[in-house]
């Protein structure tokens, strides 16, 4: 009989930021895989929690999933925690995971803190629909791109952030995106936790301003601005659309498209007006 592999959330700051659940498992668990052994001995010292921990992190996740899944198919359970939140997220453990299922091991997650929607949750930002997009990538170049193909997204954009790229991570923002709503939030759940909200260069100046940006940092973007309502009659916009080379019915598809009607709508009102 296998061993059972759970991925249990863990707190981004608060201690007490863990579910009953959680703690059970921990105490359960044959053995406990996690990114900094010491960061964790914390967690576990402080509920009181004696098992054995070894680590899993980016730098030796390939062998130590062998190893770790091994271990699995002899019939010890494994706890894969990452130093905060989620693991997978942002954070290694995709390897053990397929490397389970594909062995035939039950993979059970546990829930609990998560800084993507600790901050979504509490930005002032629409929450109806969200795009994560993990950490943004560390050089200018790379990360104005990948900005830009996101321009069009209509969702919240939500992104992991370190504190010494925070401020070229803004400034790339602004001119990409423009004057957007931004929110940064910063030591999620801890003593000094603090939401920026403003324009991308607002949030850019206020930090600047300060000694040293310390902490965790979650910046989150808001969705492009509603274009504003087209009063062009509608025979004149079907014109426009005709002087840039559109057949008459392509030019009526395309302006129905555009105001949300139907191409009998405009038709009809073409109609009337001749």
């Amino acid at each position: 009989m296998t061993g059972t592999l759970y991925l249990v959330a863990t707190p981004i700051g608060n201690l007490e930021d863990i579910t009953f659940r959680a703690v059970r498992i921990l105490r359960e668990a044959g053995l406990i895989a996690c990114e900094d052994t010491r960061h964790t001995r914390r967690l576990l010292d402080h509920y009181g929690i004696a098992k054995p921990a070894v680590s899993y992190h980016e730098h030796n996740e390939r062998e130590r999933a062998a190893e770790l899944t091994a271990k699995l198919l002899a019939g010890i359970s494994v706890a894969l925690v990452s130093d905060a939140g989620m693991p997978l997220v942002s954070d290694p453990g995709f390897r053990l995971v397929t490397s389970a299922i594909e062995n035939g091991i039950p993979v059970i997650p546990i829930p609990g803190p998560s800084a993507l929607v600790t901050a979504l949750a509490a930005s002032g930002m629409p929450t109806d629909a969200f795009y994560f997009g993990g950490f943004l990538p560390p050089k200018s170049g790379q990360r104005i791109r990948a900005l830009t193909a996101l321009a069009g997204v209509e969702a919240t954009l939500v992104f992991y952030e370190a504190p010494h790229r925070i401020l070229e991570a803004l400034a790339d923002v602004e001119q990409t995106l423009g004057a957007r709503p931004v929110v940064v939030a910063r030591e999620l759940t801890k003593i000094h936790e603090e939401f920026l909200r403003g324009t991308a260069a607002e949030v850019r100046a206020s930090l600047a301003a300060r000694d040293a940006i310390k902490g965790e940092i979650t910046l989150l973007i808001g969705r492009p601005a509603e274009p504003e309502p087209d009063s062009t009659p509608l025979d004149e916009a079907v014109a426009a659309c005709m002087r840039e080379g559109l057949s008459r019915m392509d030019a009526m598809k395309a302006v129905a498209r555009r105001r949300g009607l139907s191409k009998r709508d405009v038709y009809r009102d073409m109609q009337r007006k001749t």
